[in-house]
């Protein structure tokens, strides 16, 4: 079985408005990205994973549609975010494992991560300190953690750079999480993206804290970037802490998939040393669900 354990949820159940369509050329290098997109669009591009965990960003307190171009936009579901996150999954509940967004700053915010626990089934938490602007050991953020903790709630924080001009670089640096896990050391952590470009900070993250791990997604496509950080992930021997996960609708599960195959192409015919090719299909077949208590 195949878990993406990063997907972003669409903002459309039908057709979306042409109007309304995005195309997004910073998020990666090699071709840009359709960032408005529905249902359809979302499980098709999901294959082959089997199981996906989905979620939408709270970027600001009481944001209604979460998706990833960081604006309110546009949607053809009821509720604020975590509804819409909601409905999709309860659609398809074989394929999908929903998780909230809560935004620090809104008063109301404990209040959601009870609704969405107890009424709408959302089983983990999404947060972005960059892209919600607060810092992740500010209090109000504490509190989150320390819910999710008590309740059982894996949180998946986005970690690393990003070219959204004012998503704060330095509150999703790496080294933060380290705190966040000695404060909370039996909350499960997922680390997006190992990172980018301080993998090497997550590596050591990762191998200190046993509940905390790093996703895969959106890293395939700087080649050299992939490679060294699959390399370091091999060297302190944490390619067992690593998750399969796609960051769609930046990536592909397909893409990410394909790409585990080729880590070691960039240094065919050197004597630069090989990620093991056991390892990276443990990868993808990583029982994520067991490790994350979501089984």
């Amino acid at each position: 079985m195949i878990i993406d354990v990063h997907s972003h949820t669409p903002q459309y159940r039908g057709t979306v408005p042409a109007d309304q369509r995005i195309i997004n050329p910073a998020w990666r290098p090699d071709r840009a990205v359709s960032s408005v997109y529905n249902w359809d669009e979302y499980l098709r591009e999901q294959k082959p994973a089997d199981i996906s965990i989905v979620f939408g960003v709270a970027w600001h307190p009481g944001d209604r549609t979460g998706g990833v171009n960081g604006i309110d936009e546009s949607s053809d579901l009821p509720g604020n975010l975590n509804d819409k996150t909601a409905a999709f999954v309860q659609a398809y509940p074989e394929r999908l494992i929903g998780f909230m967004s809560l935004h620090p700053h809104d008063p109301q915010a404990l209040e959601e991560l009870e609704r969405c626990r107890c009424d709408l089934g959302l089983r983990g938490i999404k947060l972005g300190a960059n892209y919600q602007i607060f810092h992740p050991l500010e209090a109000r953020a504490l509190a989150i953690y320390e819910g999710a903790q008590r309740q059982g709630l894996p949180v998946l924080f986005h970690q690393g750079t990003s070219p959204v001009r004012m998503a704060p670089i330095r509150f999703a640096h790496p080294l933060l999480m380290d705190e966040v896990a000695l404060r909370y050391p039996d909350l499960k952590i997922i680390m997006a993206h190992m990172g980018h470009p301080w993998t090497a900070d997550t590596a050591v993250v990762i191998r200190k804290h046993p509940n905390v791990y790093a996703d895969i997604s959106g890293l395939f496509y700087r080649a050299f970037g992939y490679y060294e950080a699959m390399i370091k992930a091999t060297e302190w021997n944490v390619l067992d802490k690593l998750l399969f996960a796609s960051d769609y609708p930046v990536t592909t599960a397909a893409e990410t998939y394909d790409a585990l195959h080729k880590v070691n192409d960039i240094v065919a015919g050197t004597s630069l040393p090989r990620v093991p090719e056991d390892k990276l299909e443990a990868i993808i077949y990583r029982d994520s669900l067991k490790l994350l208590e979501l089984n």
